[in-house]
C-alpha cells in the first residue's frame, strides 16, 4: 500500500459499446459513447487509486464532478481515462481527469473524493430505509 500523494496517478482502460452509448443510457439520441459512461471510467480510475491505497476499513466516495465533453466516440473504439492527485485536504482528495480514445482525447476536467469509514457510511446510508 502505498501513501496517498498529490502526484499519483491510475488508468484504466474500456471499450466504447452498444450499452454505453447516449441513446442506451437515455442522456441523448446517438450511438456515440454517453457522457455519462466517459465520467463513470473517470471516475472508476480515481476510486481505483484511492482504493488500492487505503486500509480494508475505509473507501471513498465521490463528492463533485465537473466535466467537459470535448469529442464524440464511436461504438467499437477502445477508451481509456486517467485520474491524478493534484490535492489532497484531510480526508478529501482533488484529482484532475482526463479521457481518450484511439484518436484524441474526448474529456477533461476535475473530481473530488472524500475518505469515509466503510461501515458507518453504509448504516448512515441504510438507516433512510423505513422498517
Amino acid at each position: 500500500m502505498e501513501e496517498l500523494k498529490i502526484g499519483l496517478r491510475n488508468e484504466i482502460e474500456s471499450q466504447s459499446t452498444k450499452e454505453t452509448t447516449a441513446l442506451e443510457l437515455k442522456s441523448g439520441t446517438l450511438k456515440v459513447l454517453a457522457t455519462p459512461a466517459m465520467i463513470c471510467l473517470m471516475e472508476q480510475a480515481a476510486a481505483e487509486l484511492v482504493e488500492k491505497n487505503l486500509s480494508e476499513n475505509l473507501t471513498s466516495v465521490g463528492i463533485s464532478i465537473n466535466i467537459a465533453h470535448k469529442s464524440p466516440t464511436p461504438i467499437g473504439l477502445k477508451i481509456s481515462a486517467e485520474a491524478e492527485i493534484t490535492k489532497i485536504e484531510g480526508k478529501k482528495i482533488y484529482f484532475a481527469v482526463k479521457a481518450y480514445d484511439e484518436v484524441n482525447e474526448i474529456g477533461s476536467g476535475t473530481h473530488e473524493r472524500y475518505i469515509v469509514e466503510k461501515e458507518k457510511f453504509q448504516s448512515k446510508a441504510d438507516s433512510k430505509i423505513k422498517k
